[in-house]
Formats: structure tokens, sequence, C-alpha cells
């Protein structure tokens, strides 16, 4: 039976995952920040300072490290990229290079499509494309895979790096869960002409099922896989295709995508406006022929287990 250490086991995506490795032949060890309803949970507090791992990773196979600080709205912090860093990278270091001195097999890193970059303008982002990344969040998870590579070199510690776009699925936070909540109120939004981008998404249950297959599969070793669900929509599909999961009719008004854009920017708003009228697509070919992969969920799928709370 594969050991498996888990951080960030309570979280939107390793709660799920938990849930589904539980059910089969793994003995877990979940890793959490603060107590919580998990079997056998491990609680560290701040992963950014607790640094004595290797009590806990004797005869451990696999480490799957979902824990870290993810994009924050309105961040108060005076240097967020040195926040971002405490703990998307010099955590990440700290657990791996211990992993690799506790003869550990296997390292998954959630990482970000943000290392890729922030849009794309005529071809999808592939898995090995010079990284563009841009926030504080995306360069401290690239700096996490550069120093994750340099582990696996020394060491021969095995890395599988994942970077999704966004994640979306029951629960899900951040724009996802708002723009659910606005159209199962029937608020009208101005997205209804926002037709001309494209972008991807990947459900939770098409991740889980990506990261469980990186766990043993032998192809996975020193990889860098891309996710998504395999399909891309506009904002404007997007948005239907929630209203029909939801069993709402679409109150989308047809706002032209630059005055939108304009008002967005007047307010600050640039990055959202990017994230709602811009394109992000990523090409994951090299992920299912690598893994003989394939997302088993489609969007339509993915939308309606997103939102059968609902």
């Amino acid at each position: 039976m594969s050991k498996i250490l888990i951080t960030g086991a309570n979280g939107f995506i390793g709660s799920a995952l938990y849930s589904v490795l539980s059910q089969q032949e793994f003995n877990i060890v979940p890793v959490v920040r603060k107590p919580s309803s998990l079997k056998n949970e491990l609680i560290i507090g701040d992963i950014s300072v607790f640094n004595s791992w290797s009590a806990y990773l004797n005869k451990v196979d696999c480490i799957i490290h979902l824990a870290g600080r993810a994009h924050i709205l309105n961040d108060k912090v005076l240097d967020p990229l040195s926040e971002f860093r405490n703990t998307n990278t010099h955590a990440t270091l700290t657990l791996a290079k211990q992993a690799a001195s506790a003869g550990v097999k296997r390292f998954i890193f959630l990482s970000s499509i943000g290392v890729n970059g922030n849009e794309t303008i005529q071809n999808p982002f592939h898995f090995d494309d010079e990284p563009h990344p841009h926030s504080p969040y995306a360069i401290s998870k690239y700096e996490a895979e550069i120093g994750l590579k340099e582990i696996s070199a020394e060491s021969g510690l095995e890395i599988v790096i994942i970077r999704p776009p966004l994640v979306y699925g029951e629960n899900a936070p951040g724009n996802f869960r708002s723009l659910m909540r606005w159209l199962s109120l029937g608020v009208p939004l101005p997205f209804g002409a926002v037709l001309n981008n494209r972008r991807s998404f990947v459900s939770l249950d098409n991740l889980i099922s990506l990261i469980i297959t990186c766990i043993k599969h032998p192809a996975a070793a020193n990889q860098t896989f891309l996710a998504s669900d395999g399909e891309d929509l506009s904002t404007t599909e997007l948005l239907q295709r929630l209203c029909n999961a939801i069993g709402k009719n679409s109150p989308l008004i047809k706002i032209p995508p630059k005055i939108i854009s304009f008002g967005l920017n007047f307010l600050g708003k640039e990055e959202l406006a990017k994230r709602l009228l811009g394109s992000l697509q990523v090409d994951i070919t090299h992920t299912c022929n690598t893994l003989s992969w394939k997302p088993p969920f489609s969007i339509d799928e993915g939308l309606k287990r997103a939102t059968h709370g609902h």
C-alpha cells in the first residue's frame, strides 16, 4: 500500500483529493494548518515556518504538495512577493529537501498556469514554453519549480509539476463562486457580448483525476503538465453554460467589451478585465499523450457537478 502525504489536505482541492484517495488503496497522511475533521491529520500551523518534516516522512512514497498562499484579492501586506515566496517557494523547497533525504520517491507540486503568463494572444500555452510569470503569486510558484528541479537533479527525487488554469468545482473560492452566486440570484451581468475571447478551465474532478494518475505513472517523473478540461470557452459561453447547469435563464446584458474594459481599467481593475475579457488557452496534448490520460468529465458535466448544491 502506497503511503502518501498531502499538504493542504483540508483545502478546496485537498479535501476533494483526500476524499477520493481515502476510498482507494492508499495510506494517507493529511497535513493541515489547523485542526479539521480528517483522520490521522498532522497539524503543523503556518507551513512557512514549519521545518521539521523528517519525523513524518518515514516510508512515504509520494508527496502531493497543495498547500500554498493563493491569490489574495485585497492584499494588505507591504511586500506581497516576499510573503508569497515564504510560503510557495521556501516552504516547498524545505519540504522537498527533507523528502529527498528521507527517501521519498516522488513529489507532485501543484503550480499555476500563471507561470506561463497571464494571457494568450494567438497560440495556447504549451508545457515547454518559456515562462513569463507576472504576478507575485506566479513568480513564487515558478521559483519553487526551479528549486524543485535542482533538488531532483542532485537527489533523484522525482518531481511532477502540474500547472492548472482556474479550477472550478463545488465550494470553489474566488471569482467562480461570485459568478455562481450572482447567476443563481438572477443578477443581470454585462457580459453578453464577450464572445471573442477563449479561456481554458479545469474542473476539480478532472484535476484530481490527473493528480492521481501522476502518483504512480512511470512517465510522469520529472515532467511539467498543463491541465484543462480540453475545451475552451468565451466568457459569454461560460456564463450561459453555468446558467444551464444551475437551471436559470441567463440574465446577460450585451455591453461591448471595449466599454467594460474601459470601466474596469478606470476602477483600477486591470487584472479582472484581463480575466473576464482576455484569452488564456492551454494545450494539454503533451499531458494526454505522456500519461495516456484524458479529462474524464466534459465542461458541462463539470459545471453540473460544481453547481449541484444550487
